[in-house]
């Protein structure tokens, strides 16, 4: 009975209210705009350019859940005008209401699933055309491309640029698209031997290729491998590997000073502190060489002459820690576990993670620390 009940209650799991929000305003604005600026909330025969109840299905799919499969740009637009085609074909030829509406929605789902164009909105599509004879007698088929073409279009425009503006990806990242290094390997955390053909076929398999893209199967697999990974290592923390001694730089330390730290120690990372030690951010190799970059392009001269420019002590107003410093990145405590540390630098978006206690850095974890806390696990395992 227990279980039961269990199966009645919500099958997603927490979702975060922060996301809840961003996906709530995205609605808005999507729909705001479309309606402002290209579709009529009031129905117009003589355009078609109106607002129709299936696009607020479509806006849940597009700004709530921008991962699947079913709100991917071809699913929504191809989806939706096929189901309007389907819809506008069945009212002009049955007559009888009931049938009408049942007719066309089922078509419907056929004719999408045909398409590899599955979009749930556009069952609504289908039943608002057989439900609207007044309408469809005027329109025709002109109502496929508006208000339906048009106004989904126009929601995958809107929606591609708040996923862009709020750090989420829309259209979602296909298998094969080269990884953020700019290169044809896969990101590491999606290195799983396994081809798009066998995780397409894993899915048809197990009938969840609706529900689930090849993409999102490939990061869920690297994720619970890296999980399983941070098992074998037992109950490590990050105070059990971080460095310690820490070399550290205020803001206003010149460049040529990091850059000979950086040289010194051979370290991948410095940290920036305040003058009570209170941690500030952190500066990577490649802040230095991205700022040279830009002083190079701003001078139009060879990387080592604005290397020189950029780090001379005679400048008279050089550039200093604070002005590369990254002041966003992850950050952990002394005891965030050693997979969290995994899962933050498996993609190589940071070289190190800063550890922090009640805002001062007592420490810091490298790939290097993490690298030799898997191999001493590897060893005693041996």
């Amino acid at each position: 009975m227990v279980h039961i009940l269990r199966s009645l209650g919500p099958a997603v799991s927490h979702v975060s209210p922060l996301e809840a929000l961003r996906a709530g305003v995205g609605a808005l604005l999507g729909l705001g705009l479309a309606g402002l600026f290209l579709l009529s909330p009031e129905v117009d025969l003589a355009l078609g350019l109106y607002l129709v109840a299936p696009f607020g299905a479509t806006s849940v799919l597009l700004f709530a859940v921008p991962n699947s499969p079913l709100a991917q740009p071809w699913s929504a637009v191809v989806g939706n005008i096929v189901a309007a085609l389907v819809g506008v074909a069945v009212c002009l030829t049955i007559a009888d209401p009931t049938l009408r509406v049942a007719l066309a929605v089922g078509l419907a789902i056929t004719a999408t699933i045909l398409c590899r164009a599955v979009h749930p909105p556009a069952g609504a599509v289908a039943m608002t055309a057989a439900m609207s004879p007044d309408a469809i007698a005027k329109l025709g088929f002109w109502f496929a491309l508006t208000p339906i073409a048009a106004g989904t279009v126009a929601l995958v425009l809107l929606a591609t640029v708040y996923a862009r503006l709020t750090g989420r990806h829309y259209p979602f990242r296909q298998f094969d698209e080269p990884s953020r290094h700019g290169t044809e390997d896969r990101n590491p955390s999606e290195r799983l031997g396994l081809t798009e053909a066998e995780l397409t076929a894993l899915l048809e398999r197990t009938r969840h290729s609706l529900n689930l893209g090849v993409e999102d199967l490939a990061r869920l697999i690297g994720a619970a491998e890296l999980q399983a990974a941070s098992h074998a290592t037992g109950p490590l923390t990050a105070e059990d590997i971080m460095s310690s001694d820490l070399i550290t730089v205020r803001p206003e330390t010149r460049l040529r000073e990091v850059a000979d730290l950086f040289r010194r120690h051979r370290f991948a990372s410095l940290p920036v502190v305040g003058p009570n030690k209170e941690f500030l951010g952190v500066i990577f190799q490649i802040n230095l060489i991205n700022q040279a970059r830009d002083d190079a392009l701003r001078l139009d001269r060879g990387y080592v002459a604005a290397l020189g420019r950029l780090l001379d002590r005679r400048r008279e107003r050089p550039v200093r820690a604070g002005a590369i410093m990254n002041v966003a990145g992850p950050r952990a405590t002394t005891k965030t576990p050693i997979g969290v540390l995994l899962h933050l630098m498996a993609d190589g978006d940071v070289d190190a993670v800063p550890v922090l206690e009640y805002g001062r850095i007592v420490g810091i974890v490298s790939r290097t620390d993490l690298i030799a806390a898997l191999a001493r696990s590897v060893v005693r395992a041996a």
